[in-house]
């Protein structure tokens, strides 16, 4: 007698046994069991309003008018099923009735908070009542039934991932069979159009929150590099003042002694003099510290104004159009040059943005020195309609239409509302910027004035 022995199974063979069905029940178990939905998409405020005052008493502070609707539906849905769709049935006791009218109606209630659980719930409600349903209706499932699982089946292609929402189609496909052949090709019909749509309509959704994630991102670097941008400018301005501060430190420390010969007080008086110079420039020195030069390491040693320079600026302003007044309390001549530099910057930088954005406009210019601090304020009212820059010729780059955005060549910073903040931070200031009521802007500063700090 002869026996067949069955030769082992290659292990490798066997891997790929099991790795293929673990790949192929995967779908299946992540639908019923280990699958998880992402959450609500998000809606416009319309669809989301807040809840009334006088309904504040309620636990929750807005009303989703989509699962509102979805709970109406469900309640029509019972209420037709309870009439068993006005057919009398003697067959079935009213029980019978409540359970098949529960089943095809309670799913819907849910699948905006819970998809999945939804979508179980509805595949089990209609098994459980396919026998009472085919006694009330001739099918194992009515028609709300079928429009009932239609929108949990679709909730869940739009929420959850490919495996669920393949898993999902597979049970419905054998479940319609095993219930119902002679509508197998309707009900495959019918899901497979809505699970595809609703899959597509979850890419497209993935897709879009990706694209905003990337903008954002994009945005943050971009705020980043124009701060980066600002502060090696700044610190290419503020080169002389530094420089002008140690030759002049440099040349005292040199002549002082010559000058002195041996008299102490005129020795003493020359060291003062040095010391509030040097002063002077640590000062100076604080405010620059940790500003970076730009990537090539060069310098701009170019001499920078102050707000000494104000009148020209002004009188440029006016031959490009603009009703520019000035108004200045205190006296702002003998400011600290890192102060004189960075108010004329913001003064030129408003003038810029009221030229590019709002031609013709009225500006106020309001410069007041107080103990300790200097406050300037530029206003501008809305542009002539006759001079109004048209919509699609504003400037891209702009932070705000009327915000100030990149200057022309030699008007500041070219960063607009960062790179008047970097500067009012720089010395330990603020600013503030803005719309006014009228359609103008206004931009408000405060820089404090700090001697030999």
């Amino acid at each position: 007698m002869f026996r067949l022995r069955r030769s082992p199974r290659n292990p490798a063979e066997q891997g790929r046994v099991a790795a293929a069905f673990r790949r192929a029940v995967r779908p299946l178990a992540a639908a019923l069991v280990t699958g998880e939905s992402g959450p609500i998409p998000p809606r416009p405020a319309w669809l989301r309003p807040r809840t009334p005052r006088f309904l504040g008493v309620l636990p929750f502070r807005t009303i989703d008018f989509i699962q509102a609707a979805d709970v109406v539906l469900a309640l029509l849905f019972f209420l037709y099923g309870q009439d068993a769709g006005g057919l009398p049935r003697p067959d079935v006791d009213v029980q019978g009735i409540w359970f098949v009218a529960l089943a095809h109606s309670a799913p819907l209630a849910l699948r905006q908070r819970w998809p999945l659980a939804a979508w179980r719930l509805a595949v089990l409600g209609i098994l459980l009542a396919g026998s009472l349903s085919m006694r009330l209706y001739g099918l194992p499932y009515s028609d709300v039934a079928m429009v009932m699982y239609l929108l949990c089946l679709y909730t869940v292609a739009s929420r959850c991932d490919r495996d669920v929402t393949i898993g999902a189609w597979v049970v419905t496909f054998l479940c319609a069979w095993a219930i119902h052949p002679d509508t197998l090709f309707q009900v495959v019909f019918f899901t497979t159009a809505v699970a595809l749509f609703g899959y597509n309509v979850r890419v497209r959704r993935s897709a879009t929150s990706r694209l905003v994630v990337e903008e954002e991102r994009a945005e943050r670097e971009r705020a980043g590099r124009a701060v980066l941008a600002e502060r090696a400018r700044i610190a290419r301005e503020l080169h002389d003042i530094v420089a002008h501060h140690m030759s002049v430190i440099a040349i005292q420390a040199e002549a002082v002694p010559l000058r002195a010969r041996g008299d102490s007080r005129e020795l003493e008086a020359g060291l003062a003099e040095i010391r509030e110079l040097s002063l002077k420039a640590l000062a100076e020195m604080r405010r620059v510290l940790g500003v970076l030069r730009d990537e090539s390491g060069a310098r701009d040693t170019a001499p920078q104004p102050g707000l000494e320079e104000l009148d020209e600026l002004l009188e440029t302003s006016r031959a490009a159009g603009l009703n520019v007044s000035l108004y200045v309390t205190g006296e702002i001549a003998d400011l600290p040059e890192a102060v004189s530099l960075s108010a004329y910057r913001i003064v030129q930088e408003s003038l810029s943005n009221a030229m590019r954005h709002a031609p013709g406009a009225s500006v106020t210019i309001r410069i007041e020195r107080l103990p300790g601090e200097l406050r300037l304020r530029a206003v501008n009212g809305p542009a002539r309609p006759a001079l109004a820059v048209p919509a699609g010729g504003r400037d891209e780059e702009a932070d705000h239409p009327g915000e100030p955005a990149d200057t022309p060549r030699g008007a500041g910073s070219g960063q607009g509302l960062v790179g008047m903040r970097e500067r009012a931070a720089m010395l330990g200031g603020t600013l503030e910027a803005g719309s006014t009521d009228d359609g103008g802007f206004v931009v408000s500063a405060t820089l404090p004035i700090t001697e030999g700090r």
